[in-house]
This record gives C-alpha cells, sequence and structure tokens, in this order.
C-alpha cells in the first residue's frame, strides 16, 4: 500500500477550503458558484477516503461509483450519504452548465449543509 498520506491530507485541506468558499459566495448571493464549491468539498473529501484505499481517480463518476461501491454497499457510509453526494453533482450540473435554469438560494444552503455533512463523515472514518 502507498504512503498516501500527504495527497489525503491535501485533498481534505481542499475540502474544507470549498466549503469556505462555498459560504462567501453564498453570502455574495452567488448560488450556482456556492453549489459547485459544495460539490468540490465533497469531492475532495470523497478523494481523500478513496486515496486511503489506493485508489486514485480525478473522474467524477469514478469517484462516485467508487464511494457508492467501496463505502455505501459496505456500510461504512450511510445510503444517505451516497445519496447526497450524487445530488451535489446534479446541483454542480446546473450550476456550472445550466444555461436557463440556475440553482436557489435554498438549495445553495442545502448544498453546503450537505457537504460539511459529507466532509464530517469522511473525517470519522479516516480518524480525524
Amino acid at each position: 500500500m502507498a504512503d498516501n498520506s500527504k495527497e489525503i491530507s491535501e485533498n481534505l485541506q481542499r475540502a474544507e477550503t470549498s466549503v469556505k468558499a462555498a459560504k462567501d459566495m453564498i453570502e455574495n448571493e452567488y448560488y450556482d458558484i456556492a453549489a459547485s464549491r459544495a460539490y468540490y468539498a465533497a469531492f475532495y473529501a470523497a478523494s481523500a477516503l478513496l486515496l486511503k484505499e489506493d485508489i486514485d481517480t480525478n473522474k467524477h463518476s469514478g469517484v462516485i461509483a467508487s464511494i457508492h461501491r467501496l463505502f455505501v454497499k459496505e456500510g461504512k457510509l450511510d445510503k444517505e450519504q451516497g445519496r447526497n453526494l450524487q445530488w451535489l453533482f446534479d446541483l454542480r450540473g446546473v450550476g456550472d452548465y445550466g444555461v436557463s435554469e440556475h440553482v436557489s438560494a435554498g438549495e445553495a444552503y442545502k448544498s453546503v449543509k450537505v457537504a460539511e455533512e459529507f466532509l464530517k463523515a469522511v473525517l470519522k472514518i479516516l480518524g480525524k
């Protein structure tokens, strides 16, 4: 097993920074960008968790599928966390690529809460 501790720490730091950035975006009413940053907070946390298992993928679909296969199905993360990760990914699509569709204020606030909960669950699994 490779020593991925530096990469794990860097991903966790990026996750925390992304949560902070999402909150800043909400304060400025940039809800699309807030949702995107909230998703990336969860993505970086998920990536850190996968690195602990020596799985290194930077494709979004690969990270989400691996989290479901290795952590949700195995009961290490509850099903709600798996659904939340997928919801954040889908919402990010609206925020980043929606032409006439936008993330609402309520969705943006929820995305930050969901990302924070996901990060906490990952930190617990990692023993941090």
